[in-house]
């Protein structure tokens, strides 16, 4: 099949108006735009400029060997071997009928004109403002929505704008995000290509792990969130008629909604897993440093064990508030995983990576389970790494130990000073003990003046005539 092509002058022709009304989605557009997907796209005059889709992301990886049994696609996925549809296949299906199209005016009246004061993340596609909208069933005064704004001068585009809706529009999951539906427009300024997603009102666990402005997450909500996004990836893995593999697992695509409820965000890095029989797609090595696992970025080879060593370093980041590089730490302490290595789990300093703002308040049997089980997500090679599914097991038992019996490190710290003997001179450190240094040498050179003018003052009384 040859590149998709998202605009037709057909489905032009069948767009809702740009109007503040309760937007519409007729049987007729969805038609319209599966059968141009399915055709050969040819740049001629019915596209407009800027509007011809780049190959499907399906296409844009290729199947090769199966010499490895690591990665393959597991035998309990719903795929029906080479019967299996494809993305725009599954779109054309569900994607269609379910997304609205919005217009641009309706998204600047719905922004404030993409006000700065709206503005609630930044990220590589894009800046994210929060809107309201009225859309069909919702609440008739508006219902709050997420817009994210491709920014043309970016590290993403076009192609990575069509992977997130053909993806979003076919999955249907409590832990990934809703894409409520899409723009695409050519202006004077250039193509305009906007999503938009349900509001997520308590940010992402990105903001609760490592802003201080945000309060400290508690244990139970860490494990509930860990819970639902290693869910979330279940199903990608494993829920749909195709493989789906993240890419781009991290804690700044886990949106936290009113209840904490974590959903997975984000899909424009997604790809098609292998096909029935294959170990991994190979592509062009994306993603985020410290997420990526080191085998897809050393070959290319993307499998959904590559989304499992993700998922095994943020679970890290969820025990320690760390992020997986911190630039400004101590040299031995930049990076994440080679820090907590240094603490095994079953060791007396494992408690000193918990995050310390927790102040005790976790299970430590829990805590153990946990980091044992991201040291599997983390295991060198792909076919050693659990799957999924063997992740959320192994969760749920982590989760059953209720109780909050942590060691709070800050205490035990300042415990062991006010237990230190009396006659233990404090230390001081080397700032201070250098000033000490150098208020001595002053006074040394101040007696030394002192006396060369005494001895000066004698000489000139010797020397001075006797009257």
């Amino acid at each position: 099949m040859g590149c998709l092509c998202l605009f037709r002058d057909k489905w032009r022709r069948k767009r809702r108006p740009e109007s503040s009304a309760p937007p519409s989605h007729s049987q007729a557009a969805a038609a319209s735009y599966y059968a141009a997907c399915t055709e050969p796209c040819s740049h001629d005059a019915s596209v407009p400029a800027g509007a011809a889709s780049t190959a499907s992301p399906a296409c844009s990886a290729t199947a090769t060997s199966t010499s490895d049994g690591s990665g393959a696609r597991p035998a309990s996925s719903k795929s029906l071997g080479s019967s299996a549809r494809s993305l725009p296949e599954l779109y054309g299906e569900r994607g269609a009928h379910s997304l609205l199209e919005f217009g641009l005016s309706e998204l600047r009246g719905a922004t404030a004109n993409f006000s700065p004061l709206l503005m609630v993340g930044m990220g590589g596609f894009g800046c994210v403002y929060r809107g309201a909208l009225r859309l069909p069933g919702g609440n008739p005064h508006g219902t709050a929505v997420a817009v994210k704004r491709l920014n043309p001068n970016g590290g993403q585009g076009h192609k990575e704008w069509l992977a997130e809706v053909q993806f979003l529009g076919i999955v249907e999951h409590p832990n990934l995000v809703k894409l409520v539906g899409y723009c695409a427009t050519q202006t004077d300024q250039g193509p305009q290509r906007l999503l938009v997603y349900e509001f997520m009102p308590n940010k992402t666990l990105d903001d609760h792990l490592f802003n201080p402005e945000h309060p400290v997450l508690p244990w139970d909500v860490r494990l509930q969130v860990a819970l639902g996004a290693a869910e979330g990836l279940l199903y990608l893995h494993e829920g749909l008629e195709l493989q789906i593999i993240y890419r781009d697992f991290k804690a700044a695509n886990i949106l936290l909604d009113e209840e904490f409820r974590p959903k997975l965000s984000d899909f424009g890095l997604a790809r098609e897993g292998p096909s029935e029989g294959q170990t991994h797609v190979s592509t062009v090595v994306m993603g985020t440093y410290g997420y990526a696992a080191p085998d897809y970025v050393q070959t290319g080879h993307l499998t959904t064990k590559s989304d499992v060593w993700s998922f095994g370093v943020v679970m890290y980041e969820i025990l320690t508030a760390r992020r997986s590089v911190e630039k400004k730490r101590p040299k031995n302490e930049q990076k994440l995983l080679e820090w907590v290595r240094r603490h095994p789990a079953d060791s007396e300093q494992f408690s000193e990576i918990i995050d310390t703002r927790l102040e005790g308040r976790y299970s430590m049997r829990g805590a153990r389970k946990i980091a044992k089980l991201a040291n599997s997500c983390l295991a060198k090679y792909a076919k050693n790494r659990p799957t999924m599914l063997e992740v959320v097991e192994r969760l749920k038992l982590a989760m059953q130990h209720k109780e909050l019996d942590g060691q709070d490190v800050r205490s035990v710290e300042e415990s062991s000073l006010l237990h230190e003997a009396p006659t233990t001179p404090p230390m001081e450190d080397e700032a201070a003990v250098s000033a000490r240094r150098r208020m001595l040498h002053l006074a040394a050179l101040g007696e030394n003046a002192n006396a060369q003018a005494r001895r000066r003052l004698m000489l000139m009384r010797a020397a001075a005539p006797r009257t």
